[in-house]
């Protein structure tokens, strides 16, 4: 017997550990799922069969506990009791429940269920705090719940929007717990503070078990300082909201530590997540994120913009055809005939300064410079980015074929860029969505624009330095020797006239004039048309 006993625990000893304390457990044939403090479980829902959750050995120096669920995108309730009630339960992908603990209480019970026909895979854990820390959703005045320590998150294809309710102070167990709006002083809510927090999951990474795994890292607040950035810093007096830039396709986990800088103590909301997208809808789907249209538009886009990349300056006369298509009907056939009648480059290059000034541009408030709240106002907004788009012409007015390749390196190869955001999610596509959106959009000006950048971003960022650094040294080594810029074509044609008409060994002397060219094609046309007389003789012959 002593020799199985010990193999039973060298058996038991060999089972692999959950990265952060969690105890993986699948359903319980009871009906009946008991937690630890502090210890993450992994369980399955199913519709049919709803679990009772419990905590025991609860210590006395607890005053309030957080019980907090997740899934993917599949929803689950949590509940106080066995029937769900709008002020006792909540229900979401990312929900938890506050129990204030009475006088030598040492147990608590959940209900969990769900409705959604497939099965569930869910991770919970229950947390504790003492009577000195701030509880989360305290002071509740908007959602259902009386304390609500949950994120709400909303999101649309320009931004993902978290609220949250405001905390309260914390209180010993069997007492009454402080008023949230007799006063504003210190010893009221209004002295707390809330740091909200961002996580990026890895990109292209939209498995359960990786969001699962994740949370972990955002549900305590000593891990969340440690693995989220901390984004913003609002006090009792600020709007408990706080807007971001969608990333579809992108995962994202928020949460809020409340702190309350008298005590020094703090609390964290429950973290919620979201991929700016649906994992249940037929088209557009978190897996199928780009259209067949879009890949074959931005390959298209992407093979042109290689060709500018390496051949923009030698084929100029193309990349103005381009650049009309691009500023419009009316100014780009204004622009073309300028240059084609009279040569004229100022204006051409101009256009093409600020097409490379807007990228440049747009590059600038893609950094952290973007978030600094100076530029939430549209019109410190725009003038900046405007001043900062008209600089790059101006500065290389002077040496106009540098500007050409410049704008043909940086724009041509990051078009490469665009077209892999069709197939593979990258960061660096948001250098100018940014922009688009804050243009069509008024309410992304209060929007935070932080993005991942990770190995992915790091790697297609560096081919696309390496095809700029390719394609503009090429252009300039081809260049050498060369005319700064190709005559405009009206002074070709009339040079070519003067040589047809003074050299009469030119074949092309010969040739008739216009007039009599169409005349001729004209009478080929007719001729093709008339109906084809019948062979043979028709007249009697004359005896």
């Amino acid at each position: 017997m002593g020799l199985l006993r010990l193999l039973v625990l060298a058996l038991l000893a060999s089972q692999p550990e959950v990265v952060g304390g969690a105890e993986t457990v699948g359903n319980s044939s009871e009906g009946l799922l008991e937690f630890s403090m502090g210890t993450f479980r992994y369980f399955e829902l199913n519709r049919p069969f709803p679990e009772e959750a419990i905590l025991r050995h609860i210590s006395s120096n607890v005053t309030f506990l957080i019980f907090q669920i997740h899934s993917q995108y599949q929803n689950t309730t949590i509940s106080f009791s066995k029937t769900p009630l709008p002020n006792t339960s909540g229900t979401g992908t990312d929900k938890g429940l506050v129990f204030i603990l009475r006088p030598e209480q040492s147990m608590c019970t959940w209900y969990l269920e769900t409705l959604d026909a497939e099965p569930v895979q869910n991770v919970a854990i229950p947390l504790s705090y003492s009577g000195r820390d701030p509880i989360p959703g305290g002071c509740n005045l908007e959602f259902d719940l009386d304390i609500d320590p949950n994120i709400y998150l909303e999101y649309n294809f320009f931004e993902t929007t978290i609220k949250f309710a405001p905390a309260n102070l914390g209180y010993a167990r069997g007492t009454d717990p402080p008023p949230c709006d007799v006063g504003t002083g210190r010893d009221s809510r209004w002295r707390l503070q809330y740091d909200v927090y961002q996580y990026f999951l890895p990109e292209n990474d939209l498995t359960e078990e990786g969001l699962l795994q994740h949370l972990q890292r955002m549900a305590e607040v000593p891990q969340v300082m440690a693995n989220a950035i901390k984004v913003v810093t609002l006090t009792a007096n600020d709007k408990t909201s706080v807007s971001f830039s969608s990333l579809r396709g992108q995962g994202v986990i928020y949460n809020v530590i409340v702190w309350d800088p008298f005590l020094n103590t703090s609390a964290a909301y429950v973290p919620a997540h979201t991929y700016a997208c649906s994992f249940e809808e037929t088209e557009g789907n978190c897996s199928s994120l780009g259209r067949v249209s879009s890949k074959v538009f931005f390959t298209l886009f992407a093979l042109l913009g290689l060709f500018i990349c390496f051949f923009g300056h030698r084929f100029w006369k193309t990349v103005r055809l381009i650049l009309t298509a691009i500023a419009g009907s009316v100014g780009g056939i204004f622009l073309v005939a300028a240059w084609w009648r009279f040569g004229i480059l100022l204006l051409c290059m101009l256009c093409v300064g600020l097409v490379l000034g807007f990228l440049v541009s747009s590059v600038t408030f893609f950094t952290p410079l973007g978030n600094l709240k100076i530029f939430r106002d549209d019109g410190v907004f725009w003038v900046t980015f405007s001043c900062i788009a008209v600089l790059i012409p101006v500065v290389f007015m002077g040496c106009l074929r540098i500007l050409n390749i410049l704008t043909c390196g940086f724009i041509g190869s990051y078009s490469v860029v665009l077209a892999i955001d069709s197939y593979l999610y990258t960061s660096l596509s948001y250098i100018t969505l940014n922009v688009l959106k804050r243009a069509l959009n008024t309410d992304f000006r209060g929007a935070f624009t932080n993005v991942p950048f990770q190995t992915n971003d790091f790697i297609i960022l560096a081919v696309w330095g390496m095809l700029a650094v390719s394609g503009i040294t090429l252009q300039i080594r081809r260049e050498r020797g060369q005319p700064i810029f190709p005559p405009h074509p009206y002074k070709l044609w009339k040079r070519e006239r003067e040589r047809r008409v003074t050299n009469i060994l030119d074949p092309s002397y010969h040739i008739p004039p216009l007039r009599e060219r169409l005349y001729g094609r004209l009478t080929q046309i007719k001729e093709f048309f008339q109906k084809e007389q019948p062979a043979g003789e028709r007249t009697p012959l004359l005896l």
